[in-house]
């Protein structure tokens, strides 16, 4: 291996599909800032889960809205569902590992708040058994997913997929993507 090659073309993968993604991902990016910004208004919480990296993401998510992601501001509620180490361990071995985030959404989601899977697949069971559950008790489903969406856009509205087929490279949009959503997220409820 050529060290200098291969980190030229891991920084040129990156640039094309960051452009891809820019040039196609506006839409539903707006409708998920929309989406974000009417449950926080209105008292809900932003419920976040995915596995692997993707849980990465959704714990890095939650902590910015509930911290702060630019500016000092009252905190943002939201959860990543995938950090709770007893619930994950109690559900996936009395239920199964497929309803680790569904039977949370049973338990902490409620009717206005965010549900927002996150998988590069779009097809993990467990964050489709989360969406499926958020539907059935009156949250907004939504996702961040790549590839050909999988059965996101099935499950969730708004989606955001990521057009690329690797999973290193969905997964740098989708905390890209995170980060832009929060960020405007500050904006737009200091406008309210």
């Amino acid at each position: 291996m050529e060290l200098q090659a291969y980190f030229d073309e891991e920084f040129e993968s990156h640039a094309e599909v960051l452009a891809q993604t820019r040039a196609t991902t506006f839409e539903p990016f707006q409708q998920m800032l929309d989406v974000w910004c009417h449950s926080v208004l209105n008292g809900g919480k932003i419920l976040f889960f995915g596995n692997g990296g993707s849980a990465a993401d959704a714990q890095h998510l939650a902590a910015e809205l509930v911290v702060r992601y630019i500016d000092d501001r009252p905190p943002i509620a939201a959860i990543a569902l995938n950090t709770d180490t007893s619930a994950l361990t109690a559900i996936s071995n009395d239920f199964g590992a497929e309803h680790v985030f569904s039977r949370q959404i049973e338990a902490l989601g409620n009717p206005g708040d965010v549900a927002v899977g996150i998988t590069t697949s779009g097809t993990s069971p467990n964050v489709v058994a989360g969406l499926e559950m958020a539907r059935k008790k009156g949250l907004v489903a939504t996702a961040l997913t790549g590839r050909d969406g999988g059965v996101m856009p099935d499950l969730a509205d708004p989606v955001i997929i990521v057009p690329a087929q690797t999973t290193r490279r969905i997964q740098e949009m989708h905390i890209t993507l995170g980060h832009l959503l929060c960020g405007a997220l500050e904006k737009k409820l200091k406008l309210v």
